[in-house]
């Protein structure tokens, strides 16, 4: 199972990416979390200290680990060909869920032919992850598909594009959904997020209706879920949270193949 979870900044975006991939090392899968996004929280979600979180180099980051993939030894020549595996081994975070993480760090456009070092990693590391590796993937990623690549996206099984009923959130749903379809993505499904009552259901559902976009599930707003954040803890040990719950729904959904 490869799911990619997509949205704008503050829909809860992380939170879902985090509790899919808890949900599914539950299950019995060998999860690998993908912090894809430029403002990477996924470490935190996932049950690290905000210090443990902060001692992570992010791979695009990671001078040492790049030279010693693509470096020659000749300046402004390096090496386009090279394995990643290793860098799953030895640099994936183990995290209190029982979920490995990885941080890629900020890479701008890495699906558009970019050669820089970093970029050259990152893009096979992708690829790596999303197309060879054997465990479930989760990708935690920004609001936009390019730097996948379209080699790489087509083979993510489901991309999810989460939004609350703030229109400016429902407006950057729509615009990830066209770049999913260019990029090549199959299945490609609205979550609706921090639904509070019948109203913020209705209008995702009218501007889902209005714009082609096919509607997974709807999990609501948990003021739990949001004071746990606030204490700087994770929210998916909360047994008791409605999110949480919606969340483990939403990942027997996806692995019942039904959709």
């Amino acid at each position: 199972m490869k799911v990619a979870v997509s949205g704008k900044g503050g829909v809860g975006k992380t939170f879902v990416a985090g509790g899919l991939a808890y949900a599914l090392a539950k299950r019995g899968f060998k999860t690998i979390a993908i912090d894809a996004d430029p403002s990477p929280n996924l470490a935190l979600t996932l049950g690290l200290s905000p210090e443990e979180a902060s001692r992570i180099v992010p791979i695009s980051e990671n001078k040492q680990l790049i030279e010693a993939k693509t470096g020659t030894g000749y300046a402004g020549v390096y090496r386009l060909t090279f394995t990643v595996d290793d860098i799953v081994r030895d640099y994936a975070v183990q995290t209190p869920m029982g979920v490995n993480l990885i941080v890629m760090g900020t890479v701008r456009s890495v699906g558009t032919g970019c050669t820089c070092p970093a970029n050259a990693v990152v893009r096979s590391l992708l690829r790596h992850l999303v197309v060879e590796c054997g465990e479930a993937v989760v990708l935690d990623m920004e609001a936009g598909v390019e730097h996948m690549g379209r080699g790489t996206a087509r083979h993510v099984d489901v991309m999810l594009v989460v939004a609350d009923a703030n229109l400016k959130a429902l407006e950057t749903a729509k615009r990830i959904h066209e770049l999913g379809v260019k990029a090549g993505i199959d299945r490609i499904f609205l979550v609706g997020n921090k639904v509070e009552n019948e109203v913020h259901k209705k209008v995702i559902e009218k501007f889902a209706s209005e714009n082609g976009l096919s509607i997974l599930d709807f999990l609501p707003f948990d003021q739990k879920v949001l004071e746990a954040e606030m204490r700087g803890e994770t929210p998916l040990k909360l047994e008791d949270s409605t999110a949480v719950k919606a969340v483990e729904r939403l990942c027997d959904m996806l692995l019942q193949g039904n959709i």
